[in-house]
């Protein structure tokens, strides 16, 4: 993990910076191979692979610190929502790549921050300054404007896969939003590492559950090296790896900038859906999807500039993944 004190040139830190891009490049690189998974294995065994590769990456650390006594026991409890969230969070996400291409996908699941500010708003009284907020009300605004014309000016909105895909995706969302308070609330004085290594051994057992019901786990042993490549690769930086680099980004430097960068998340996975599924978003799209991460940044820096900045544990409990 990176430590809290800040080192840098020229006034930039360093290694948060160098965090934050590698967490830009592993969230981007995520919905890509689970969009080329979708072609070789259902959505319920592609999320049970890919968290149980996240698991393992963390079940040594896991062990370590109970096998030092520093281990928190009170995070065996207080994980179980999150976890159950995140079950139902993660099945939502992988399915929808079955119906709609990933960049479109990324755009409307950007829409997790509107819940997460409106859930913020309702539960936590420190929040509730952000109501009287002209510049919070105006990126609410723009969000929604944004999400309108992405789904408006969508060719094919009317087919019914892509409306399935879009529910699915929007879905996801809120669900993001369920999570991400439930974490907050939950693991708010528990180490983010310990916190993230107990959820995800929680989320595997849970995925594999449902692959074991709905899916068909069988048709992974032969899948050939290429998709296991992409399972492993995608569990390591998309989900192990990602998750804590953001949270040391977070504890240096706070939550603007990490949270700000991600927001171009969308427009790094259409590049590269571009070349490899040959995705198109038409101008209008790309116009719309522009007014709808203004609109959540916009919201981002209203927050910051309305209380002072939450300490490093507060910060990084309000962006778990």
């Amino acid at each position: 993990m990176l430590g809290s004190k800040q080192t840098g040139i020229g006034g930039i830190d360093v290694p948060a910076t160098a965090a934050c891009m590698a967490t830009l490049v592993f969230w981007s690189i995520g919905p890509i191979c689970i969009k080329y998974l979708a072609g070789y294995v259902g959505p319920w065994s592609q999320n049970a692979l890919r968290y149980s590769v996240a698991c393992l990456f963390w079940l040594p650390f896991l062990l370590f610190i109970m096998r030092r006594g520093t281990f928190d026991s009170r995070t065996w409890r207080r994980a179980v929502l999150p976890s159950v969230a995140n079950v139902v969070m993660q099945s939502l996400y992988a399915a929808a790549f079955y119906y709609i291409e990933p960049a479109f996908l990324t755009l409307l699941s950007n829409t997790s921050a509107l819940w997460v500010a409106g859930f913020s708003v309702a539960l936590f009284p420190q929040e509730r300054p952000l109501a009287r907020s002209p510049r919070f009300w105006g990126g609410l605004g723009l969000s929604l404007i944004g999400l309108f014309g992405v789904l408006y000016f969508r060719e094919g909105f009317t087919a019914a896969g892509t409306r399935v895909g879009i529910l699915l995706a929007l879905l996801q969302a809120f669900m993001w939003g369920v999570y991400t308070i439930s974490v907050k609330i939950g693991l708010r004085d528990i180490d983010s590492r310990s916190g993230f290594s107990v959820i995800s051994l929680y989320t595997a057992g849970g995925l594999w559950l449902c692959a074991i019901v709905f899916g068909d786990p069988g048709r992974a042993v032969a899948i050939g090296p290429w998709p296991w490549a992409a399972v492993i690769f995608s569990g390591v930086t998309g989900i192990a790896l990602a998750h804590v680099l953001y949270y040391a980004a977070i504890r240096r430097i706070g939550a603007t900038i990490p949270m700000l960068l991600v927001l171009t998340q969308p427009f790094l996975v259409f590049s590269l859906s571009s070349v490899l599924f040959r995705e198109r978003l038409n101008g209008s799209q790309l116009l719309s999807g522009v007014l709808l991460l203004a609109g959540s940044g916009l919201s981002i820096l209203a927050q910051q500039h309305l209380k002072p900045r939450p300490d490093a544990a507060k910060t990084a409990e309000a962006a778990l993944p």
